[in-house]
């Protein structure tokens, strides 16, 4: 059976993405050629939207309609403008919380960490555009519908959201085992944004150099990291944890 955020033929693509719909990702068949393919391609460059040449057996698993060699998969939660949360948030919140990931690609992390997110009081989570988990019914159930309550923003570069919220008063600290500084000593009864890295890569060395703080969990074990959802809700909980004090 075909799911509800399936969009398939390139008109009806271009339709979705003009009319804002939150498009997670496009796959396009491969060898894909015509004026109204070139503008579907021009239209998904401008606006930031993932997309991945696939061969039509994919496509042919993704629907059993008439595909015309495009499928987008829409998100079945509405994205949030990253500056209004932003201004949203601080106007309304003695102490905002935001989380961002950078290249988090699991979507049971994801949904995970949306979880956590919303009952440590997160005011919004912040994502990179492309390289980042779609949220997915997968996602959705994972969070137990806290994908539904949690604002979530996405952001054509993760390094400029950061130098925004520097600008705001936002302090940013990142969590790293690169860190010579544990969690346990940074203080989070102030402005906080939170950064957790890829399960395979961590943070960006790029956006790493940027951050205020870079903190660490103490590890005794062999084992030289955790699972980025268990990290973040140390991470998170920490903060909860001090502003409860």
């Amino acid at each position: 059976m075909e799911k509800k955020e399936t969009v398939y033929g390139i008109r009806a693509v271009l339709e979705a993405i003009n009319a804002n719909q939150p498009i997670n990702k496009i796959f396009v068949q491969k060898g894909l050629k015509g004026e109204l393919y070139k503008e579907l391609e021009s239209t998904v460059r401008k606006n930031g939207i993932s997309l991945s040449y696939v061969p039509v057996e994919k496509l042919n698993r993704l629907t059993r309609n008439n595909h015309q060699g495009v499928v987008a998969q829409i998100s079945p939660v509405e994205f949030h403008n990253f500056e209004a949360l932003v201004e949203k948030v601080i106007a309304e919140e003695k102490q905002p919380l935001f989380l961002m990931l950078d290249g988090v690609s699991d979507v049971r992390n994801f949904g995970a960490i949306i979880r956590t997110a919303e009952c440590s009081g997160v005011h919004g989570i912040i994502i990179p555009k492309n390289g980042a988990a779609p949220i997915t019914d997968d996602t959705v159930k994972t969070s137990a519908g806290a994908a539904f309550n949690v604002p979530i923003a996405k952001v054509d570069h993760l390094k400029d959201a950061v130098f925004y919220l520097q600008s705001s008063g936002i302090v940013v600290t990142g969590a790293t085992e690169k860190a010579d500084e544990e969690i346990y000593s940074v203080d989070f009864n102030k402005p906080t944004a939170i950064i957790m890295g890829s399960e395979d890569k961590g943070i960006s060395p790029s956006t790493l150099s940027i951050i205020d703080h870079k903190a660490k969990l103490p590890l005794m074990g062999k084992i030289g990291s955790l699972n980025v959802s268990v990290a973040c809700g140390v991470f998170l909980y920490e903060v909860v944890r001090q502003r409860r004090k």
